[in-house]
């Protein structure tokens, strides 16, 4: 059983899902919002939060750590300067998720990613109503069976 283990595995061997967790909170620290899957996008949040607390922090021992993570230093070079002083008097909270509807392909529930100041923030898709049935011949809802019955 499963109680108390933290994380998604996301079909990956850990390696691979570390790699992926990596990859993603790099791209989002640079461009401020992706676009992934509901499931990948709520388990980067974990570590995105992360990485702009110790950007907060200032200190050598938190840019070693976030360096240790993020593997890019103009990435942590942004964190550290442009990112932590944006969230400088916010206590947390740092990243929004927005639900996007259902990928073509693959019918995959997305999300868009970004952090809370981004200057636009992006409506979420907008429900589509089923299509009705076309009409019966009849003139009425039903058609031949409204008039067998």
């Amino acid at each position: 059983m499963r109680h108390l283990k933290a994380g998604r595995k996301l079909g990956r061997t850990p390696a691979h899902r570390a790699a992926l967790y990596r990859n993603l909170v790099t791209e989002l620290l640079s461009h401020d919002r992706i676009r992934t899957t509901d499931e990948k996008a709520k388990e980067i949040r974990r570590f995105a939060d992360r990485m702009v607390t110790l950007g907060k922090q200032g200190t050598l021992a938190a840019r070693r750590r976030a360096l240790a993570f993020i593997r890019d230093k103009q990435v942590v070079h942004r964190l550290f300067s442009d990112v932590a002083s944006r969230f400088a008097d916010r206590a947390g909270g740092y990243t929004r998720i927005v639900k996007l509807g259902q990928r073509p392909g693959d019918a995959a529930a997305m999300s868009l990613i970004e952090l809370t100041d981004a200057s636009e923030s992006v409506e979420p898709a907008k429900k589509r109503r089923p299509r009705r049935p076309a009409k019966a011949e009849g003139g009425e809802r039903g058609g031949a069976r409204a008039a067998a019955g």
